[in-house]
């Protein structure tokens, strides 16, 4: 017997069970398989037994269970990663599931190091995030406001004019709650489709202000100036992406020396000339069929269009 026993204990997480499947050291099959209740202190003192004889690892899917049970794992002194769902490996023709096969596989592949590990991110990250996803829910909301169209067509209101959703084409909406232009009932619906889309819009705007405020926060301001440089990303983006992935930092970290690279050398296959001083080429005799180099793009680029926002939405105030 060797003279330290680790646990190894893959969990299998539903809303109302758990299912732990505890191996010990290199054993090829589980030494117990228990379907515990989704309680944390009955599942405290299960792992309690199991530190009483050895130090505990824990893992389990990462799912809509969210991190509380991680959280609680982590403070018992047990430490507890997350694994990839979509990256867990299936061997070929292995279709059968079960809540007691899904925790001795996450158990064997954890102890194994064959599971791709999330990043845990903490709770005031959890709750940026959430409000990010909620920016992202009402953009969703924002863009199904096809009805509003289905419903014009129906009436034989049909704008051929340009793009759809312009100031020009919400402008056209609007002008058909003109009195005479539809009947009463009509008038109503679209009204109220139209408040409808403002009050999404309204708050999407309200969210995106406080995401931008978050952005520039000591947590997230390093990171947005980074990330600045990358053409269409916005501040509303990054402290998602901050919060979604521990290797984000480290991976920009690693690419800086990368990025010098590439940038010495694109400055050095440059050929010189008046508007580039100072300018090297590796070229050691001119070619005369040699393509010219093709001149920069602006910089910094020019703004994206301005998107149609609350402030300039459709108002029923004075149609009704």
């Amino acid at each position: 017997m060797p003279s330290c026993v680790n646990f190894w204990v893959g969990l299998d997480v539903h809303k109302d069970s758990i299912t732990a499947a505890v191996f010990r050291n290199r054993d090829p099959e589980p030494i117990r398989v228990d379907r515990l209740s989704y309680n944390l202190q009955k599942v405290r003192r299960y792992v309690q037994r199991l530190q009483a004889e050895g130090p505990v690892r824990a893992c389990y899917e990462a799912s809509g269970a969210g991190y509380v049970l991680q959280r609680s794992l982590s403070d018992w002194g047990v430490p507890c990663e997350l694994a990839a769902p979509s990256l867990i490996p299936q061997r070929a023709g292995e279709r059968r599931k079960s809540d007691r096969r899904d925790a001795i596989k996450i158990g064997r592949d954890f102890r194994d190091d064959r599971l791709v590990l999330i990043h845990v991110p903490t709770e005031a990250d959890e709750r940026v995030r959430d409000l990010v996803r909620c920016r992202e829910t009402f953009q969703r909301e924002i863009i199904k406001s096809h009805y509003i169209l289905k419903f014009m067509r129906r009436r034989g209101f049909i704008y051929r004019e340009g793009a759809h959703w312009t100031a020009r084409h919400v402008d056209w909406i609007r002008s058909t709650l003109a009195p005479g232009t539809l009947a009463d009932e009509d008038q109503i619906v679209l009204c109220e489709y139209l408040a409808l889309l403002e009050y999404k819009l309204q708050r999407r705007d309200d969210l995106d202000r406080r995401i931008e405020a978050l952005a520039l926060t000591p947590r997230y301001k390093p990171l947005v100036d980074r990330l600045g440089c990358f053409r269409g990303f916005k501040a509303q983006a990054t402290p998602a992406s901050a919060t979604s992935s521990s290797r984000l930092r480290g991976t920009i970290e690693t690419a800086r020396p990368w990025v010098h690279l590439c940038a010495a050398v694109n400055a050095a296959r440059t050929p010189p000339s008046s508007s580039t001083p100072g300018s090297v080429s590796i070229a050691s005799t001119p070619s005369s069929t040699a393509s010219p180099p093709r001149s920069p793009g602006p910089w910094p680029p020019p703004p994206l269009p301005t998107r149609w926002s609350a402030s300039s939405g459709p108002s029923c105030a004075t149609s009704m």
